[in-house]
């Protein structure tokens, strides 16, 4: 229900948007645009033409220009900078915290990345190049290295009069991190504890070191698995001698799993999850054609299948009719487990100690499934045909494509990822070719077989 109202929010604020833009009443555009978060003003970005869309983005007010660029597909992002000059972009970006710059500065014109870094104080000028110093999607790139760190010798009361005299805290800042001398992380200590202790309670009475620090090294689905796992709010990244060099925050996990279920459903239709809804048909053509001839070949595949029984169906036209049955149950069966194991697989689920577990479980549910599908499109094609052996033959072949398709769904992913191929962006094609040569190699031999004899 939540995420029906929010599309419905969506839509009305793009039709109010592109009602008075196209009236040319910008001030209507300009109080509404004042009234939404920089998240919410990305996505109406992303949901308008390119000319209505920098109409847009010219009345959003400067200081959040830097924080609707988080939020946008780098496709999107790209026009929006072209439109920028380098004193807006140097303006727009400053201020944003070392984790969020580190998304956008590779997306800015090298002149601008200069004049950030010129503009910076020199801790953070550090602080920004041990992040990008990084691999992207792992812990070290998402990390903000601004944490809040305090020594295990010392009060309650002077860790609070220590905060009061910072004056701020970072977002999202649930616990402050107990380090050594050395910076080296010895746990952490949760607010709700130093306001609610006595002033006087010695800060190492309050240490928990029960929390699982983030490593540096390790990759933003990980990062996500955990943080969903344990319902952090933040978490410590350290590296392989427990230095503490910064924090992951719940925000930036959100984005993160956002991002992986964008690139499940795009990538299963040969789709790049970044490619603007408004992109140039040049850039569309260029970005699926790749899979749409993938696609081609599977199905010259199929159809030489289909071909070398031709004689059979030329005897037996029925055949013809009932074909896509066959195929077209085999792989939605496919796509089915092929959707489980890709998730699986997104979230460490899935690998060789209990593939074998999952691939026997599969089979006894294809074969349950073939057998109750071929029955009901058994029936139908005797009372249709007015034939019981042509009856017999789409059941069986029907239990043969599911059972294809539950042997493809489990193993190919494992197969790709073995490979080094996403399943997710793979599978589908491959999955639903296996089945439909399958498909109509079953039910067509069959055929030729027990109706030609």
């Amino acid at each position: 229900m939540a995420e029906a109202a929010r599309h419905d929010k969506t839509a009305r604020q793009l039709r109010l948007l592109s009602d008075a833009l196209d009236s040319g009443r910008l001030g209507p555009v300009r109080r509404l645009v004042n009234t939404l978060s920089p998240a919410e003003i990305g996505n109406l970005l992303e949901s308008l033409p390119h000319a209505k869309r920098m109409v847009l983005w010219g009345l959003v007010d400067p200081e959040d220009d830097g924080e609707v660029l988080l939020h946008v597909g780098d496709e999107v992002r790209e026009s929006l900078i072209a439109d920028m000059d380098p004193d807006e972009l140097v303006a727009a970006v400053e201020d944003l915290d070392i984790d969020d710059l580190a998304d956008l500065v590779e997306d800015l014109p090298d002149t601008v990345i200069d004049e950030v870094l010129k503009s910076m104080a020199r801790e953070n000028r550090e602080r920004l190049e041990q992040v990008l110093s990084y691999e992207e999607d792992t812990a070290g790139r998402l990390m903000n290295p601004d944490v809040v760190t305090v020594r295990a010798d010392t009060s309650v009361d002077v860790v609070l009069r220590y905060l009061r005299l910072r004056g701020e805290l970072p977002e999202h800042t649930d616990h402050l991190y107990v380090v050594n001398r050395r910076h080296q992380l010895m746990g952490w200590v949760a607010l709700q504890d130093l306001v609610t202790c006595e002033p006087n309670t010695p800060l190492n009475e309050l240490i928990d070191d029960g929390l699982t620090a983030l490593h540096v090294n390790q990759s933003a689905q990980e990062v996500a698995r955990q943080f969903s796992d344990h319902d952090w709010v933040s978490a410590p990244v350290v590296d392989d001698g427990n230095f503490l060099l910064g924090r992951i925050t719940i925000d930036d996990v959100v984005d993160i799993i956002r991002e992986q279920a964008e690139h499940q459903a795009l990538s299963a239709a040969g789709l790049d999850e970044e490619e603007d809804l408004f992109s140039p048909i040049r850039r569309a053509v260029r970005g699926r054609v790749v899979w749409l001839g993938i696609n081609l070949l599977t199905a010259f595949m199929a159809a030489f299948v289909i071909g070398r029984f031709e004689a059979t169906i030329e005897q037996v036209v029925a055949l013809a009719v009932l074909m896509p049955i066959v195929a077209g149950i085999g792989g939605n069966a496919g796509v089915q487990v092929l959707t489980l194991m890709v998730r699986g697989l997104a979230l460490g689920q899935v690998g060789a100690s209990n593939a074998g577990i999952l691939l026997w479980k599969e089979a006894r549910v294809a074969l349950i499934n073939g057998l109750l599908i071929g029955a009901l499109v058994g029936t139908v094609a005797y009372f249709w045909f007015h034939d019981w052996l042509l009856s017999l033959v789409i059941a069986a072949a029907l239990v043969i494509n599911v059972g294809s398709a539950a042997l493809a769904g489990v193993l190919l992913p494992l197969l790709l990822r073995r490979m080094r191929i996403d399943p997710a962006v793979a599978g589908t094609v491959v999955v639903t070719a296996v089945t439909d040569i399958m498909g109509f190699f079953s039910f067509l031999g069959l055929a030729t077989v027990v109706l030609l004899r």
